[in-house]
């Protein structure tokens, strides 16, 4: 039987805790029972004073800096610490260069006199975790304000305003049973359906041309349903009855979708793999179907389909670029890939490494392929990739993400922006873009102008495909747009009075504030300079009436007309329309015309009323405006423009035409980007303009900062204006237009050259830039002034989109600093001080230097020619180029200049996230800890002695026996069952409630060797659980699988070194037990690691975050190593990982 005083505490399976040697004028008049105490034990007295637990101690430290005697027996005699006691054994030495002294210490070889030594020895023993000094307040306060400036800004300012209407559907879904598991091994997973409108389909028989509908990241097969519901509409009702539409190749669309069962695909690289293997079998399959006369009603005379159309939404999209690189995949079984929202140019977080790779793959190939100088070379010859994004409302994916400009050239594609589409003109949100009414038309349009059933492919050639692409997508403004009607064959003859005055002279400009009003059909004729005259002339025209086809009666309509030589019995049958305005003068001059109403671009009508460039539901449907723009070498084959007012009784419309000199229309304003920062631009249309005007400032490039353009009003004299003020923004590359109508005001944002996004494949000039188009009245004869400030709140917000997934990497770099000097500080004094404490103290040298070295670095390099990843791409024209594609993957993901002050920025705000994460930890560890109190807690009634042998210890865990067992089962279910992330998260609960107990111990039992080991383990927790984020999206995907009951192990995530040095560490924290003092140079091992870990952090841990796990399982490595050397190399030492000290917990205290 044990004896114990009636004032002792501890319990006898007490387990050790590292601790240094501490002496107190309270413990000084013990008596020699301390020094026969067993080594390492846990400190397990009480404080005297009775004060609650979290309250600091204000009693000075006696605590003992001195080194130990050198080896040659002569100690430093000076200073007026105290020397430590003589020991009374000789000191064992430690592999390390752990020195364990008579009383259980473990003392450096060397101990410097370092500045922390001198700064903490006048400390009271206990610190409080609480405790924040006033350096590191005042900083977590700016980084956290800073960050809720951002995200404030992001959901208040620079927002676009949605417009989309809603769509109206009756789906029904037939699922194809026979696509089981003999035709692929993930047939128990997934599922294929095919669509069909209820009251339009009335059967399940396929017949028409196959399309494919692929749903994003945990996507449902029913978003098909606005699509596929508007393209079978629109056959019934309108194309079905085209009988040129039908002779011309148009059948109804056959859409085909996968249920994925709500997959995430986003997070899992192997997932995407498994998706694009099973799209590979289910296009095979969905071909065969067409041979089968069971489930195909298709005229036999047509050829059966060889391909398939592939729609897909967000990461279906990447998906759909996947199954061309899979093995499975059959040769020219896809050809045309229109994708919605879907993040191309990187993956939209790395935290998982095979996602990474399958990302550099895809985008590998696809740029090869490109780089081949002929066609036969190149296996995605015959593809067309039409990228369509959101815009500045799409918050789940960076619209920047959706950019093909790197990956294709415009031959094969192109990214365009939904407020570039003519009649959508919005921005989306990432579901919006599936059902929105206008853009679905627009889809669903684009794709019956490119199919062509008399072809095996179902389409037409790759050529004609882009140009139908661009006719629908694009403004019709842009240089790749291909101008027809002037080329076209003339369709009107145009018979007009020679003596008539319909001719204008030229130089003037044609205005009509109404039409009709001459009560007949009258032509206006407008002379064609000849090309190559002075000016670079080009002709517009601008009016709210819709411009006639050949055979319409509207009101107006354009054409471009030629003279026709008088020649005798001249037939004149082969014009399908003809117009004779001679009335009857045999002096009349006929004319050959071809219309223009092919080349229409459409424009937001901008009226003085008007508040958006569309209308939403329940508002009055806007007619929108028609514009016409050609260079007079367009046009130079011609003679005439003739604008035929068609309508006899006069209309409320305005006509405006003229030709103009590309000099006085199109100016270029040079203005840096810091001069625009500091006092912004103003400009200004002179009086004497043309109708329109546009500005190109070269240096609005980037897409972090925002704008405001102001707008003049114009003094028209009295007389209503005939418009209101039109703006448009537009880059060259990707296309993105915005449209302000009534423009006064107008916010400006861009997505141009944005972080992390590879640089396009033919090169950013610098002449690329934003671009403004003014449409604004030329009547009224009066100067309109333009201002373009920053708009420094608003651009705060548009860091959000695009460094967001900075939180996922760069809070490690801070707390990889702060551990650092944790350990440097305890290995120096044999103190372990607090997190905070840390901090502050790295506040004032670490974090600031490598601050300012990492913005240094990076501006030194930002001008240098790459050296990385290149490749060599040689066109057509014989040219090549070095691309470095991996270029902005580092840091800040750009390399101007002007946004270096990021770099330090983001680091605030991480110390401001970081010092909320501890306080967070703080709370919930004490939370926890009450609980437990509560749990615990006996009533008074209860005898002492009973209360004692009833009360479990705080640091009480499993036999070793039954921990190395648990560990081992764990170990080998992350073989062969659960991913290492679910062990980590198992790691990350189990040192939680170590924590809780150090923190548990440490506020009831103050001493120097509590307050360690619970400063410790609490690091130890917050270091893991910055390191949790990158592992809970693949555990999220494993649980997921097993909720939808697919149970089989992933092909990947089961490397049990990927988590044991984790697990081991974190049981060996379970034991209670403090990780030793290193003296020797080793203990520079374990900064330099926690350095790299840092660096690594700041630099690659945006692109590869995936990596950051890696290198703190590495740390854990070596803390285990360290851990079972504390006293040999041997087993021995390895089994006191588990065991502690188990004798002396046997012992417990000797009386």
């Amino acid at each position: 039987m044990r004896r114990h005083s009636s004032g002792s505490s501890e319990d006898d399976d007490a387990p050790p805790v590292e601790a240094p040697h501490v002496t107190s004028s309270r413990f000084n008049t013990k008596d020699s029972r301390s020094s026969t105490q067993p080594a390492n034990t846990l400190d397990r007295r009480r404080s005297a004073d009775r004060r609650p637990s979290f309250s600091i101690s204000r009693r000075s430290s006696s605590i003992n800096w001195r080194p130990p005697d050198s080896r040659n027996g002569n100690g430093n005699s000076s200073g007026a610490l105290e020397k430590p006691p003589a020991p009374d054994r000789t000191a064992l030495s430690s592999p390390l260069g752990l020195i364990l002294t008579a009383n259980g210490e473990r003392q450096t070889k060397e101990m410097e006199k370092a500045p922390e030594t001198k700064l903490l020895g006048r400390r009271p023993q206990w610190r409080s975790p609480w405790a924040v000094t006033f350096l590191a307040l005042v900083v977590s306060i700016v980084g956290l304000g800073f960050l809720f400036a951002v995200l404030h800004s992001s959901v208040t300012r620079q927002i676009d305003p949605k417009g989309c209407r809603m769509s109206y559907m009756r789906p029904s879904y037939a699922k194809f049973n026979d696509f089981d598991t003999e035709h692929t091994r993930l047939a128990s997973k997934y599922s294929l359906y095919l669509y069909r409108e209820q009251g339009v389909d009335h059967d399940t028989k396929v017949r028409g041309v196959p399309i494919l509908f692929i749903p994003g990241n945990a996507g449902s097969y029913k978003q098909v349903r606005p699509i596929a519901a508007e393209t079978a509409n629109y056959f019934h009702d309108v194309l079905q009855h085209d009988e040129f539409a039908i002779n011309a190749g148009v059948r109804n669309l056959d859409f085909f979708t996968v249920d994925f069962n709500e997959d995430i695909t986003a997070f899992h690289g192997q997932t995407l793999l498994d998706q694009a293997e099973y799209l590979n079998e289910a296009i095979r399959y969905i071909l065969s179907l067409y041979l089968d006369p069971r489930v195909s009603d298709r005229d036999p005379d047509l050829p059966d389909p060889t391909s398939v159309i592939i729609l897909g939404h967000s990461m279906g999209g990447v998906v759909a670029r996947t199954m061309l690189i899979m093995p499975n995949y059959q040769s020219n079984s896809i050809n045309t890939i229109i994708t919605m929202s879907a993040p191309h140019a990187r993956p939209p977080v790395s935290f998982d490494g095979q996602i990474v790779q399958t990302y550099k793959d895809i985008n590998d190939h696809w740029r090869h392929a490109y780089s081949q100088q002929w066609a036969n070379d190149n296996p995605l010859w015959h593809v067309t990739l039409v990228s369509i994004a959101g815009g500045g409302l799409d918050t789940v994916v960076p619209s920047d993400y959706a950019s093909v400009e790197s990956l294709v050239p415009d031959t094969h594609g192109f990214t365009v922006f939904t407020s570039t589409i003519p009649g959508v003109w919005t921005s989306m949100d990432h579901q919006a873009i599936l059902w929105c009414d206008q853009f679905r038309k627009v889809i669903a349009h684009a794709i019956y102008d490119v199919v062509d059933v008399h072809r095996a492919t179902q389409t037409k050639p790759r050529a004609e495909r882009m140009r139908v692409f661009k006719k629908w997508f694009l403004t019709g403004m842009e240089a790749v747009v291909e101008k027809t009607a002037p080329r076209s064959d003339p369709t009107t003859l145009l018979t007009v009075d020679d003596n008539s005055d319909s001719i204008i002279a030229e130089g003037e400009r044609l205005v009509l504030r109404n039409l009709g009003t001459a009560g007949t059909v009258r032509a206006h004729l407008m002379p064609i300079p000849p090309s190559g005259s002075p000016g670079m002339k080009r002709f517009t025209l601008l009016t709210d009436a819709k411009l006639d086809k050949p055979g319409e009666n509207g009101k107006l309509e354009v054409l471009f007309c030629s003279v026709i030589p008088s020649q005798p019995s001249q037939s004149w049958s082969g014009f399908s329309s003809q117009m004779d305005l001679s009335k009857g003068n045999t002096s009349a001059t006929r004319l050959a015309c071809t219309t223009a109403a092919p080349d229409v671009v459409s424009l937001p009508a901008s009226t003085d009323s008007a508040r958006f460039p569309f209308y939403i539901d329940g508002e009055r449907e806007i007619t929108p405006f028609s514009y016409l723009e050609y260079g007079v070498d367009d046009i130079s084959e011609h003679q005439f423009v003739a604008i035929v007012e068609k309508t006899t009784t006069p209309a409320p419309a305005f006509v405006v035409a003229e030709f103009s000199d590309y000099s006085q229309s199109h100016r270029t304003q040079h203005i840096s980007l810091q001069s625009l920062l500091a006092f912004g631009a103003k400009l200004g249309l002179p009086a004497e303009r043309p109708m329109v005007s546009e500005i190109k400032v070269p240096s609005l490039q980037s897409s972090l900062l925002a704008y405001n353009l102001r707008i003049s009003h114009q003094d028209c004299g009295g007389e209503k204006e005939l418009f209101a003020p039109l703006v448009r923004q537009y880059l060259a590359e990707p296309y993105e237009s915005k449209y302000f109508v009534n423009a006064h005001e107008a916010t400006v944002s861009l997505h141009g050259v944005a972080p992390y996004v590879p640089p396009p494949l033919t090169g950013k000039l610098e002449e690329d830039g934003l671009s403004f188009q003014f449409w604004t009245d030329p009547t009224c004869n009066s100067s309109i002034h333009l201002e373009l400030t920053v708009d420094f709140m608003g651009s705060l917000g548009k860091l959000y989109m695009r460094y967001r997934t900075v939180f996922a990497a760069f809070p490690l770099f801070v707390v990889a600093l702060v551990l650092r000097k944790q350990f440097r500080v305890y290995d120096t004094t044999g103190i372990f001080i607090p997190f905070l404490e840390s901090l502050d103290l790295c506040l004032r040298q670490s974090i600031p230097l490598m601050l300012a070295s990492l913005t240094v670095l990076t501006f030194s390099t930002g001008n240098t020619a790459p050296a990385g990843d290149t490749s060599f791409w040689h066109w057509e024209n014989g040219a090549s180029s070095i691309l470095d594609f991996h270029q902005n993957d580092l840091l800040i993901g750009t390399q101007d200049p002007l946004f270096l002050f990021l770099i330090p920025l983001i680091g605030v705000v991480c110390i401001g996230v970081c010092t909320v994460l501890n306080y967070m930890a703080l709370v919930l560890t004490h939370l926890l800890g009450i609980v437990a109190n509560l749990a615990t807690f006996r009533p008074g009634w209860i005898r002492h002695e009973d209360n004692r042998k009833a009360a479990p210890s705080p640091f009480f865990s499993p036999s070793p026996r039954r921990r190395m067992i648990t560990t081992a089962i764990l170990l080998l279910l992350v073989a062969t069952v659960v991913p290492y992330q679910f062990a980590y998260l198992v790691a990350c609960l189990v040192q939680l409630m170590t924590t809780v107990r150090a923190q548990r111990i440490a506020s009831e039992l103050r001493s120097t060797a509590n307050s360690n080991f619970y400063n410790y383990a609490q690091s130890i927790f917050i270091l893991m659980l910055w390191v949790l984020p990158i592992n809970l999206p693949t555990f999220v995907v494993w649980v997921h699988n097993l909720a939808v009951h697919w149970l089989t192990p992933f092909t990947s995530h089961h490397n049990v070194l990927s988590v044991m040095p984790f697990v081991v560490l974190v049981e060996t924290l379970t034991t209670g037990k403090m990780i030793p003092r290193v003296g020797s140079r080793l203990k520079h091992v374990t900064s330099i690691l926690l350095f790299c870990i840092a660096v690594y952090a700041a630099v690659y841990g945006v692109s590869y975050a995936y990596t950051l796990h890696y290198l703190a399982n590495f740390l854990a490595f070596w803390l285990a190593i360290v851990h079972s050397t504390a006293d040999s190399w041997s087993l021995a030492g390895l089994s006191h990982l588990y065991t502690g000290d188990a004798e002396d917990r046997k012992r417990g205290k000797e009386p």
